[in-house]
C-alpha cells in the first residue's frame, strides 16, 4: 500500500481468520491506512505459526474463534516466540471471560468484529506503541463484572491512585519521576482500558475506586 509519511516505519500486520470472506473485509477496511503494511494472512492456526515464523510480523490481528485451535490458545503460543508480536484479538465475543484470558496470555487488545474500522485502526496504533486497546463495549461490561486492577499495569495503577488523590499531571510526574506528556500518554491508556471517554469521568471514576488500588 501506499505510505503516506515516508519517515515512519511501517507497521508489518498480519492477519489471522478462518473466514476468506473476513480477511478480505479487513483488508479492505485497513487498506487505506497511512504506515501499514498487510505483510500475509492465514486461515488456520497451523497456517499461522508457520507463516508468522516466517515474515516476523510486528502485529497480529486475530480471530479468537478459529476452527482448528482457539485463538486465544493460538496467541499464547505466538507470544512465547522471540522476539514475539503483538498480538489483537478481534472477536465477534464481548464475553468477559475471553477478554480476561487474552491479557492473561498476552494480547495487548481486544476488538469486537462488528466495531468501526476507527476502532480497529486505534487498536493497531496503540497497540504498535506499545499500549493496549479494548473496545469501549468490552471494558463496560468487563467492569460490571470485576474490580479494575487486573486490567491495568502498576505504573497506571499509581496514576489513576494519584489522580483519585486529585493530583494533576504535573504533580504525578515530578512524584514519579516522569514526564508531563509520559503521564498524559497513561491517562489515555487508562480511559482506552476503562472504555471512559472524557477528563471528568476519568477523574470521577478515580476518586470513586481509589480504594481498589490501594494508594499505588
Amino acid at each position: 500500500m501506499t505510505r503516506k509519511d515516508a519517515a515512519a516505519p511501517a507497521i508489518r500486520l498480519f492477519l489471522v481468520d478462518d473466514h476468506p470472506l473476513v480477511r478480505d473485509g479487513l483488508r479492505a477496511r485497513l487498506g487505506s491506512m497511512p504506515n501499514l503494511e498487510i505483510v500475509g494472512e492465514a486461515g488456520s492456526a497451523a497456517e499461522a505459526l508457520a507463516l508468522v515464523e516466517q515474515l516476523r510480523p510486528d502485529l497480529l490481528l486475530m480471530d479468537v474463534g478459529m476452527k482448528d485451535m482457539n485463538g486465544i490458545d493460538l496467541a499464547a503460543l505466538v507470544l512465547q516466540r522471540e522476539p514475539a508480536p503483538h498480538v489483537v484479538m478481534l472477536s465477534m465475543y464481548d464475553n468477559p471471560e475471553y477478554v480476561q484470558k487474552a491479557l492473561q496470555v498476552g494480547a495487548r487488545g481486544y476488538v469486537l468484529k462488528d466495531a468501526p474500522a476507527a476502532e480497529i485502526v486505534a487498536a493497531i496504533e496503540a497497540v504498535s506503541g506499545g499500549g493496549t486497546f479494548l473496545s469501549p463495549a468490552v471494558s463496560k461490561k468487563l467492569f460490571r463484572n470485576q474490580a479494575p486492577r487486573p486490567l491495568l499495569t502498576p505504573r497506571e495503577s499509581e496514576i489513576l491512585t494519584a489522580l483519585g488523590r486529585g493530583e494533576s499531571s504535573k504533580q504525578i510526574a515530578r512524584d514519579l519521576g516522569l514526564s508531563v506528556r509520559t503521564v498524559e500518554a497513561h491517562r489515555q491508556s487508562i480511559k482506552r482500558r476503562l472504555g471512559i471517554e472524557g477528563q471528568a469521568e476519568l477523574i470521577k471514576y478515580a476518586v470513586e475506586h481509589a480504594r481498589e488500588f490501594g494508594g499505588g
